[in-house]
């Protein structure tokens, strides 16, 4: 098993010091998310996104991923959090045991940094239908990205 976990990449720790990501809805950077399948070797030392191990092209899926819905950071009381609305690939036959998120316009010369890896736990399919992310409630103790 290759996916050991979710977690944040430490490259987007040190980015995020640095002002390289922008997940305000108007005016934002473009994140995508792409699908894995359990050959996929992703550590904390992940820095880019990577062909290697995605899914196959099938249905609206196709390399890269899909471009994610930001929803703009906010806070409630000391916690800040972001998060994106639910992806959903249509006709599409797929084998996935994870994702990646990463950034496709970082400010500065980063080229595709990556964010986060997500682990589904087991393999998710689909079968000429319709596969989906659905993203945790976007609040301060669920959203897919908080900083408490």
């Amino acid at each position: 098993m290759a996916f050991t976990g979710n977690f944040f990449c430490t490259s987007f720790k040190d980015e995020l010091l640095e002002g390289v990501h922008d997940f305000r809805v108007s005016g934002g950077d473009i994140f995508k998310l792409a699908l894995y399948t359990n050959a996929a070797s992703f550590t904390a030392a992940t820095t880019s996104y990577t062909v290697t191990n995605e899914v196959a092209n099938s249905g609206t899926y196709a390399a890269g991923g899909g471009a994610l819905t930001n929803i703009s950071p906010t806070t409630t009381g000391t916690t800040a959090f972001t998060d994106f609305a639910d992806l959903s690939f249509t006709t599409a036959t797929i084998t996935a045991r994870g994702a990646l998120i990463y950034n496709t316009t970082p400010a500065h010369t980063y080229t595709t940094p990556s964010c986060v890896v997500l682990d589904f736990g087991t393999d998710k399919s689909s079968s000429n239908g319709t596969f989906t992310i659905q993203f945790p409630v976007a609040d301060a103790a669920n959203a897919i990205i908080r900083i408490a």
